[in-house]
Formats: C-alpha cells, structure tokens, sequence
C-alpha cells in the first residue's frame, strides 16, 4: 500500500556515543545495553563509535586486536539479531594475516556479516605544540569501499580520518548512498576545529545524510576524543547532536526530504562530467 511505501521513506537512526574504557568486556557489555536501548526507541539503524572496544591509541591496537569473526564481532552479531536491527558496530583494532586494520563490521537484522570496511586513509597527523598521531605505525590502511542496502536506503561506511577526503563521498553518492555513516574520534584539537564543519560539508556537496559516532570524552585518556556524535540533514543543518558524555541520540532519516533538496537545487543533474569526474 502507498502507507507501507511511505512509512519506508523515513527511518530512525540511533548514534551511540559510548565512554569507553580499557576493560573490554565492559565495553562490550555497555555497547550491547547501549544498542538495545536505541532499538527499544525505535531505531532501524544503529551505530557505535570508532574503536568502541579498546582505548584509541597506537600503543591499545595490538594489545587489542581481534581476528573477524571474532569476541566483538560475535557479541555485535547476536545485538543486531536479537534486536532485528542493522548494526554499524564502530571499529575495533583486527588482525589479520600479521597485519593491523581499524575495521568496521556492519551486521544485518539477522546478525549477518554485510560488510567489513577497513579505514581506507590513515590518520598520520603533526599540529605542532597540539597533537602528532600516526596511525601508520602500527596500522595497515584498507583497500576498498563499503556500502551495504536496507529496505530504506542504501548506506556508505568510512571511517574517521576518511571524512576529510570528499571523493569518498561523492562515489558513494554516485553509486546511490543516501545516508554515509563515519565512526570517528577527533580530538581536541581536529574536534572544535573541523568535526562539524566536515559532516556539513560532505552532506551539502551530496545531498546525503551524514551521521557521525565518536566515543564519550574522557579527560584521563591518553587521547581525548571530542565527542558531539551528530546526523547532519542534506540541506546541511545538525538536525542531532550529543555532547560530551555518554548518550544515545537519535534521527529521523526522511528519504522524501532529501528528494526534495535534490530536486530544488539539482546539482547531480548539473555537473559538468565533459570538463571534470571523479571515478574509481
């Protein structure tokens, strides 16, 4: 019936914004609270912050790793089963092959594997006097893109430092992605500067969705993430927003409104693919 279509046109998401500790079973444990808590308000999309099971850190990954399947990877599978929802489970240190990856697992409502994307760009950064970061010590970048379909919308999955590369964005637009998810942990310096600014950026160039999830801020971590897990609309406006702490916030993705923003200002129509393109 034109009721069920339209009820499909818009969908909740839920954004956990965990404060993760160095115990992972209670991160564990907390991440599953936390999604169950989110599906019981109605979420059909749920994500979890990057590295959501281990403290963020070059010194955490190797002591943290896990093969996929895996301990968190099997506790994800059984959340998205058990709530019948689809499950972007953040990322977690893998290992793999001697190999170190920050991936990202996305469960379906049958506590299916969908999709394992690898953070593709890896964060090696020096702010002088604020902060030096180079994941490359320890980290092996992925290779490949990650979107997976629901009955509401196909989604694209990045990881942090993959925001800042707008080609990623567009080619998951290009191949249909209406909603791009980006576990994330800036920090207080990239935070304040750039965190919102690029979720903005990416969804009024594209016309998408874009939801990002950070871990809670935790003032005695070696890295302190800056939080604000947040959906932008593709008009651009922050429609949710956590703070600092430990939440849960939730969006309703209206597939409708974002048919409309592209139709006022078609700009997918209007680009000059005879002068310029970005393909794969």
């Amino acid at each position: 019936s034109p009721d069920c279509c339209f009820i499909r046109r818009k969908f909740r998401l839920g954004v956990v914004q965990l404060l993760v500790t160095k115990a992972k079973a209670d991160n564990l444990q907390r991440a599953c609270s936390l999604v169950k808590e989110a599906a019981g308000q109605g979420a059909k999309v749920v994500v979890l912050p990057e590295c959501f099971n281990s403290p963020y850190g070059t010194g955490f990954f190797a002591e943290y790793a896990e093969k996929i399947p895996g301990e968190s990877t099997h506790v994800l599978s059984e959340a998205a089963k058990e709530c019948g929802i689809y499950l972007v489970g953040g990322s977690i240190p893998e290992e793999d092959g001697g190999k170190l990856f920050n991936t990202c697992s996305v469960f379906g409502p049958d506590g299916k594997l969908l999709v394992k994307h690898r953070k593709i760009h890896l964060f090696d950064i020096d702010v002088p006097g604020k902060i030096r970061f180079q994941e490359s010590e320890t980290l092996s970048p992925g290779s490949s893109l990650s979107m997976f379909e629901t009955p509401y919308c196909k989604i694209g999955v990045g990881i942090c430092y993959d925001i800042r590369f707008s080609e990623l964005a567009q080619i998951y637009a290009k191949k249909g992605c209406q909603l791009l998810v980006y576990p994330g942990a800036f920090n207080m310096t990239t935070g304040p500067a750039h965190w919102e600014l690029l979720q903005r950026a990416r969804a009024v160039d594209n016309q998408v969705y874009v939801a990002t999830a950070s871990p809670a801020r935790d003032q005695s971590a070696s890295y302190v993430a800056w939080g604000h897990s947040s959906v932008v609309n593709p008009w651009g406006e922050v429609i949710t927003k956590a703070g600092s702490e430990e939440a849960v916030v939730y969006a309703d993705i209206d597939l409708q409104y974002l048919a409309d923003v592209r139709q006022q200002i078609p700009i997918t129509m209007q680009r000059r693919d005879d002068i310029y393109n970005v393909s794969l």
